[in-house]
């Protein structure tokens, strides 16, 4: 199973192509850790996707359309995520994108370490093997998964270990048994805005990059037109040279043709009458 609700909204002035897809697993994470991003993004008016297949009823096509149209995704990797084909299938989905170059992944290791997804070692791996038994029929499958759990997990990403400020691992965990929301707040802060804040600056990059592209095609299009304009002008200045040179003659010619042509007609009307 997947995110259990659903967000697509377009706020501020970044256009809603301009979108961020969030890859989890799990209701916790989403009541907790992930409503905290959410509202941190569409505070900073970034676009927001979170598939909610339970609710939505739609198939994976749908989902990878939302995919394919966004421009950033996020991967939390969280100790239940390979519990999840629906979260594999998104996973496969996001390398495929990124190796057509239209989508940046960012890993969020979610209370997890990073070898553990690397290596698929501890529950993590674990359940992966455990997914990998219940569809032992489906071999490429299975491949697509751990390649793609592979590929995104070796990007630069960040980790939720780094952002404790300052709690002893006791206390963490503790607060986090709790479900404490002061505790998000406040010892969670600094992982999302630095989220907030690298997705901001891949957002603005590639606005960055469109923006020269699109100023490269218009100076090419300028380019060529002014090309056409000193062709056409070329053309008529010729023609009217040609014109001032010639004109007399082609004028004495077509006149001559012309009665040429005229005396012809009568021939052949007078010839038909006899």
């Amino acid at each position: 199973m997947g995110a259990s609700f659903s967000l697509f909204t377009d706020v501020g002035p970044i256009p809603p192509q301009y979108q961020v897809f969030i890859n989890f697993r799990g209701e916790k994470l989403r009541d907790g850790f992930l409503g905290f991003l959410v509202d941190a993004l569409l505070k900073e008016n970034v676009n927001v996707f979170i598939d909610d297949h339970e609710l939505r009823g739609r198939d994976l096509d749908h989902l990878f359309s939302r995919i394919e149209e966004s421009r950033v995704a996020l991967t939390i990797f969280s100790k239940n995520f390979t519990n999840s084909r629906w979260c594999l299938d998104e996973l496969a989905k996001i390398k495929e994108c990124v190796d057509q170059e239209s989508l940046t992944v960012i890993p969020i290791f979610f209370k997890m370490k990073t070898d553990d997804v690397k290596k698929l070692k501890g529950n993590f791996g674990d359940n992966f093997r455990d997914l990998k038994l219940t569809h032992r029929g489906e071999p490429e499958t299975y491949r697509r998964w751990k390649d793609a759990i592979l590929y995104v997990s070796k990007k630069t990403g960040l980790s939720s270990s780094r952002y404790r400020s300052g709690l002893c691992p006791f206390a963490y965990v503790l607060c986090w048994k709790l479900g404490i929301l002061c505790f998000l707040t406040l010892f969670l802060n600094d992982l999302v805005n630095t989220i907030v804040e690298e997705v901001k600056k891949v957002l603005n990059d590639i606005a960055e990059i469109e923006r020269q592209i699109a100023e490269e095609k218009r100076n090419h299009l300028a380019a060529r037109t002014d090309e056409l304009i000193r062709l056409v002008v070329r053309f008529l200045s010729l023609f009217l040279l040609f014109t001032i040179v010639f004109g007399p003659y082609v004028l004495g010619l077509l006149t001559f043709f012309s009665f040429l042509v005229g005396r012809l007609i009568i021939n052949r009307a007078v010839e038909s009458e006899w």
